[in-house]
């Protein structure tokens, strides 16, 4: 798991298109499965619109992230000064 986020903390824009990508064919898969009445560029656009939302949420979650690790590594230079 430490592999994990040392990879993402490093390739963060890279792990980011990985989620959108990944939501994009989730979305579509969902949406295809059974018989729907909509029409393909209808689906592509929901999956879209999906895919924005979760990436939003990922995006705002590595601003926390970001955020809290700059907060930590500066109370570390206070108690180390």
């Amino acid at each position: 798991m430490e592999a994990f986020q040392s990879w993402v903390s490093e390739h963060k824009l890279t792990s980011i298109g990985a989620v959108w990508a990944s939501a994009i064919g989730a979305s579509l898969a969902y949406n295809s499965r059974g018989k729907s009445t909509l029409k393909p560029s209808l689906r592509l656009i929901h999956a879209r619109m999906h895919s924005q939302a979760l990436t939003l949420a990922v995006l705002s979650g590595a601003a926390a992230y970001h955020y809290y690790e700059k907060s930590t590594s500066n109370q570390e230079k206070v108690t180390n000064a």
